[in-house]
């Protein structure tokens, strides 16, 4: 579907919200958004040019604005002030690693971090919009922006590459104004899609079928001992407990590799640690000897492989049919350590030291930038950088591999000295990548990791429609903090939640793995089961909660996946769930007949600016209350809002303490939780059936974490006076009725069902192969 842009002569706004003037504009030394300041100062050499692009739709229209400058002289890296902010209240999302964004909130131009990808600046009670601050690139440079001195908001450009200079530019930065937080974001890139023509957002896409399956990934698991006969018994464990993967997805640990110092002949498989294999470099495009020695115990058919990854693929999903996608991790550069030099058969490549920008070398220290820097990477050049995907995509196809995990994507930043910059290098390099996965992954078979930065967002995303937004889940703190185990899954949720306001319009949130065994799987399974993402998990063989696994999948291995993606409410947008000690992590989504709201309790640790790293903030982590209410989601979202028009009272079903009240549209009730506890809240809409004046809302399979997403179809007769639901899933079913029902079927067949607390109550069986029942009730 194509953004709703009108094109308006540059330099010319139209009439937008009744007003003949752009509601962004620089008079004098302000910025000024509907006629209120939100940068004064703004230094002489700072220009903005109105869009030409009108974004419209049925309320309105509003025309941004591009923000550039012209310095003294030409340069690589530019750092400019554009601006003063004081005292208005922001939520940005920065680069806290070299691949990882999170959330931070303040005030003041000071308060800002580096490497920030985007600003939202708080509306005022007195008029003031929510006014955005959107860094892009511009020709070979990108943009980003960082605290600059006394309040200065400060824009960072820069090329990569000595040899790329200007001293003009007139569209690094893109401010939109606006009424609404999230419909701001959208609007804007959508008008970015346009200006820079060379990604595609979210809903002209379609994500890859492994968003409605249940996942079992191999990295926790095995790290990088994982081996045929491991992940053969880890699947079978699966499907013997009643939770047999859709997905299954081989880590690192697969490929053939070496570090330099060994023979070419021998594959340097035996790092067992993780970290041990950063310094090595891809040997050869095929499987590792543990894979390619694999020999299948079954009858050849005709053509089919014997021996290798191919014959295990084939026997796998032949032996678990369940398994309908297998996917295999590889690095943007091929390895860690990109190609190794000189090996017969393999591509020309050059080992380069990466150079870490200013902004990069204030992020946090990370295991893997220290040894990537230590050894360099084996850089395929960009003009034959497709021969590089070519060779290792058409060996994955031709096993029966159904699509890759991309890892370690913001990496050539650091390797563009000698190649344009940047900016041309990512393009060759991400114009390869999906060309290759147009031909063989069906298009969008990719889940794309340690991309967060704005380079892979507008250059990366053609195609790729499916990616992490948030850090790795670690199940202990890597820098020994016992702690960790507990403060750094709060830290993983805030990662998800905010990220994905920015990042959800270009690939569809995947909330990443976490083990159902953890001491915090409770926690993350709530998350997960309404990020309206992919769920999968990463247990040790033979170790798992089947109880609580069994509360996100079906027998068939699919999953109840909400329509949207999930984001934080709005009240919580500007304000810190890690260490304030008072702010509650609420998330919401919507089902095809529900809403639903996630509470979670993340305080107790994160980002420290003076230490430049995630460390325990334990003095903030108690209980926290807030309070929540039907408004809290946004339900004119997505490609399938909810309707609540004239909807007077919602039905709530609380997850944990599995209650039901009933609630006025902005009627608040209060939740308090302790650390590192959750709620997850059905909303449902009420409906009144006039035969009878029944109020009736259904709430869903209340066994399932995820309860509202089990219905799949939802009608009511007022001449019959009945009520019909399609349902996916197996358990308790839920439903809300004023008076108790004459009967009940399922599937046309009269059923036993309990009435009590106005819930109507039966049990749903798993109906074969689809998982669909039809529940009827009659009043």
């Amino acid at each position: 579907m194509a953004p709703s842009l009108t094109n308006v002569s540059s330099g010319v706004s139209g009439l937008v919200n009744g007003h003949d003037q752009n509601p962004v504009s620089l008079e004098g030394s302000n910025f000024i958004a509907n006629g209120h300041v939100f940068l004064s100062d703004v230094p002489d050499n700072i220009t903005a040019t109105p869009s030409p692009y009108c974004y419209s739709n049925d309320k309105s229209s509003t025309v941004g604005s591009f923000v550039g400058f012209d310095a003294v002289e030409s340069d690589s890296r530019h750092v400019v002030p554009i601006g003063k902010l004081k005292n208005i209240k922001f939520m940005s999302i920065f680069r806290f690693k070299v691949w990882w964004t999170t959330h931070w909130v303040g005030s003041n131009g000071r308060d800002l971090e580096n490497e920030t990808q985007m600003v939202i600046l708080d509306k005022s009670d007195s008029g003031r919009p929510y006014v955005l601050l959107l860094p892009l690139l511009e020709g070979p440079f990108r943009a980003s922006l960082q605290p600059g001195s006394d309040d200065n908001i400060d824009v960072c450009v820069e090329s990569g590459s000595t040899k790329v200079t200007s001293d003009r530019f007139r569209s690094v930065l893109y401010v939109h104004v606006g009424e609404d937080p999230f419909n701001l974001v959208q609007e804007a890139m959508k008008v970015i899609r346009v200006h820079l023509g060379t990604f595609k957002l979210l809903e002209e896409k379609t994500p890859p079928g492994i968003v409605d399956k249940f996942g079992w990934c191999t990295w926790d698991a095995f790290y990088l001992t994982v081996n045929p006969q491991g992940v053969w018994e880890g699947v079978k464990g699966l499907v013997e407990g009643g939770c047999p993967p859709g997905l299954l997805l081989i880590d690192d640990g697969w490929q053939s590799i070496s570090h330099d110092e060994d023979p070419i002949t021998k594959e340097g498989m035996n790092c067992a640690v993780a970290g041990e294999q950063m310094p090595c470099r891809l040997l050869k495009f095929q499987e590792n000897y543990k894979f390619r020695d694999y020999v299948s115990p079954r009858p050849l058919s005709s053509g089919a492989p014997s021996k290798g990854m191919g014959a295990f693929i084939k026997d796998l999903k032949e032996e678990f049919n369940t398994v309908d996608y297998v996917y295999v991790w590889h690095a943007l550069c091929g390895y860690w350590g990109g190609l190794r030099p000189n090996v017969p058969g393999l591509l020309e490549t050059k080992v380069i030291r990466p150079e870490l920008s200013p902004g990069l070398k204030k992020t946090m220290e990370d295991l893997a930038v220290d040894k990537i820097v230590n050894t360099g990477v084996g850089l395929v050049p960009p003009e034959i950088a497709d021969q590089l995907y070519e060779g290792i995509h058409s060996h994955l196809e031709n096993v029966g591999i159904d699509g890759v995990k991309v890892d370690v994507i913001h990496l050539l930043e650091m390797l563009c000295e000698n190649y344009g910059g940047r900016v041309d290098l990512a393009k060759a390099y991400f114009k390869a990548l999906t060309d290759s996965v147009k031909k063989h992954f069906k298009g969008n078979g990719v889940i794309a990791s340690m991309e967060h930065c704005n380079d892979f967002m507008f250059l990366g995303t053609e195609a790729i429609c499916l990616g992490r937004v948030g850090d790795d889940f670690w199940c202990t703190d890597p820098s020994g903090d016992p702690n960790g185990t507990f403060w750094l899954q709060g830290c993983h949720m805030v990662h998800c939640a905010y990220n994905s306001l920015w990042m959800g319009n270009f690939i569809h949130p995947d909330w990443d793995m976490f083990q159902s065994t953890h001491p915090c799987a409770e926690f993350h399974a709530a998350s997960r089961a309404i990020s309206g993402g992919p769920i999968y998990v990463s247990d040790t063989v033979g170790k798992h909660n089947f109880p609580l696994l069994k509360r996100l999948v079906l027998p068939d291995g699919s999953i109840l996946r909400c329509e949207y993606y999930a984001l934080p409410t709005r009240d919580c947008l500007f304000d810190d769930p890690l260490h304030d000690g008072k702010t509650m992590l609420k998330i919401w989504n919507l089902n095809k007949y529900t809403g639903v709201i996630g509470a979670f309790n993340c305080q107790g640790g994160g980002w420290c600016r003076e230490t430049r790293r995630n460390q325990c903030a334990s003095q903030f982590s108690h209980m926290v209350t807030a309070k929540t209410n039907p408004k809290d989601i946004e339900w004119n979202s997505g490609k399938n809002p909810i309707c609540i028009e004239g909807v007077q009272v919602f039905a709530l079903y609380f997850s944990q303490s599995k209650k039901m009240i009933l609630s006025k549209p902005a009627e608040n009730i209060e939740i308090s939780l302790e650390p590192f506890n959750f709620e997850l809240i059905t909303v449902s809409p009420v409906t009144i059936l006039a035969g009878k004046s029944v109020h009736f809302a259904p709430i869903g399979l209340v066994n399932m974490l995820n309860a509202g997403g089990a219905i799949q179809s939802f009608a009511y007769d007022d001449f019959e006076c009945s009520v019909q639901m399609g349902v996916k899933g197996t358990g308790e079913f839920r439903a809300f009725a004023s008076e108790q029902p004459k009967a009940c079927k399922i599937n046309g067949k009269d059923v036993r069902y309990e009435y009590e607390d106005h819930m109507i109550i039966v049990h749903v069986p798993w109906s074969s192969p689809s998982g669909l029942s039809t529940i009827e009730y009659q009043f």
